[in-house]
Order: C-alpha cells, then structure tokens, then sequence
C-alpha cells in the first residue's frame, strides 16, 4: 500500500515537472520572437508643424489650410496653429 501511494507521488512529481518544463519554454520561444507592428499601421511618420514633434500618420490630426496639409499631435497645437497663421 505504501508503495502504491510513492509511486503515485512519484508520478504527479514526474508530471508536474514536465508540466513546468514545458511551460519554461513555451515562454522563452514567446520571448524570443520581435514584435510585431500593430496591423493597420503604415510606418509613416509626419511633422507636428507647430511644436515640431514626429507622429504617425495614423495619430495624427489633420489640417487642409491654405491648400496645404498639416499634420499636428493634438488639437491644442492645431488651434494655436490656425492662430498664429490668422495673425500673420
């Protein structure tokens, strides 16, 4: 009877590390993989035209003036923009 329940100890503990052994590297495959770019994104990167920073074209709030385009990171840059284009 003993010797029935240490072998079934020694069969979870077999399994049990198996179980671990397999999930280790299952992990460092995932790891080692690059990331990949979001679907949907070009890689296109466009020039905020007030504050000067770059942004994906995706993100970014567009504006015809002038019949020309501009691009900018939010609408605060994009108001004081047209604001400072007004007062020229």
């Amino acid at each position: 009877m003993i010797v029935g329940i240490l072998k079934i100890i020694i069969y979870a503990f077999f399994a049990y590390s198996a179980y671990q052994f397999f999930r280790f590297f299952r992990a460092l495959s995932k790891a080692s993989k690059p990331p990949r770019a979001p679907k949907g994104t070009s890689g296109i990167m466009v020039k905020d035209d007030f504050c000067n920073t770059y942004l994906p074209k995706e993100n970014a709030i567009r504006e015809v003036y002038e019949g020309k385009e501009y691009y900018f990171c939010s609408s605060e840059c994009r108001q004081k923009f047209l604001e400072q284009k007004k007062s020229q």
